[in-house]
């Protein structure tokens, strides 16, 4: 299935794992990369030793393109990026907008930059800036979201820049993919669907927690770190949304030492990684603490397979997805169902 997105980045098919925190480490992208989808590693829960080292593995297990996710304003992006360009790998995907300067120096070592945007102005500023393609998340998207639905924000994006777009929020089949072709896109990018594989290393009481949930199980909340983020309802985030503000403070400070003790990060860099944070969303200091929730708080659910301490991040897709497939499985499954639908469509 040929695609701006395909001859962009060199895959098969234009799909993409997304960079998950504590999910898309090295087994789950070398898997999508063999089958012919394009696998995010997720680098902001890895120190830079970790990151280099999961660069590394993956490269050993294919040889398909592969990305790694960044935070663009992570104080030692300039060593992530370095990284990146040494190992020779083919994407860099950003959470946040990348700046103008670091695009500029990850296309000039040949590095195919795709930043995340939840907004048709913040493509059009990437787009301006050098970004090769861009990934739009509808508000049905996991994690940290926005209001505007996918089918509204997507031919928005489509038709106010020249470079690939690639829709993400609510796509879990065939039918989406053409779907989201239709209105323009290049290509799809799902989370939770490849959460929700066999070759995913998430603990199989969570799964199972996904797999039992309906649409309605699917919840946004700003408790966890104060800014909108789609997850699993759970007994946690239920206490989480009735704890009053100085709890929750106490909380955050308690597993930002936890997370600062597994990144390597020393307080100052936390605290400028901070400062960027608060710049570039306008936050309140409270909102920068509470934010230390998240990692640890993902960490729990993800790792450690306890979905009573931890929340699980989760598009609403989980409401209707029910089975376990392999990341080839996935993949060869979708796009033979989208080949059929665009079949039935030419007739």
């Amino acid at each position: 299935m040929d695609t701006p997105l395909t001859r962009l980045v060199g895959v098969r098919y234009p799909i993409v794992q997304t960079g998950m925190g504590w999910v898309a480490g090295p087994r789950l992208v070398t898997a999508t990369a063999n089958a012919g989808a394009l696998g995010v590693l997720a680098s902001a829960t890895m120190s830079p030793a970790q990151l280099l080292a999961a660069v590394r593995e993956v490269k050993s297990r294919t040889d398909a393109p592969f990305g790694v996710n960044l935070r663009a304003d992570a104080g030692d992006a300039g060593e992530r990026v370095r990284i990146i360009v040494d190992e020779g790998v083919r994407v860099a995907s950003f959470a946040l907008a990348p700046s103008k300067e670091l695009i500029a120096r990850l296309k000039d070592a040949g590095v195919v930059v795709i930043p995340s945007v939840g907004a048709r102005r913040h493509a059009e500023k990437v787009a301006a800036w050098g970004a090769d393609a861009v990934v739009v998340q509808g508000g049905e998207g996991g994690g940290h979201t926005g209001e505007v639905a996918t089918t509204v924000l997507l031919p928005q994006v489509v038709d106010a820049v020249d470079i690939p777009v690639i829709a993400a929020g609510g796509f879990f089949d065939g039918r989406g993919l053409v779907a989201a072709l239709a209105y323009g896109a290049a290509g799809v990018a799902m989370g939770t669907r490849f959460l929700l594989t066999s070759d995913s290393t998430v603990p199989d009481a969570v799964k199972a927690a996904y797999l039992a949930a309906s649409v309605k199980d699917v919840t946004v909340t700003t408790a966890v770190d104060g800014l909108p983020h789609r997850m699993l309802r759970s007994e946690l985030v239920a206490s989480l949304e009735r704890a009053g503000r100085a709890r929750a403070l106490a909380q955050a400070v308690r597993r930002a030492s936890g997370f600062r003790k597994l990144s390597g990060l020393s307080w100052a860099a936390m605290l400028r990684d901070g400062r960027a944070m608060k710049h570039g969303k306008d936050l309140s200091w409270s909102q920068i603490l509470l934010a230390a929730n998240t990692p640890m708080l993902l960490k729990a659910s993800m790792v450690d397979g306890r979905t009573d301490l931890g929340v699980m991040a989760s598009g609403q897709v989980a409401g209707v997805i029910e089975d376990l497939p392999s990341c080839k499985e996935l993949v060869d499954r979708i796009i033979t169902e989208a080949t059929e639908v665009l079949a039935r469509l030419g007739e």
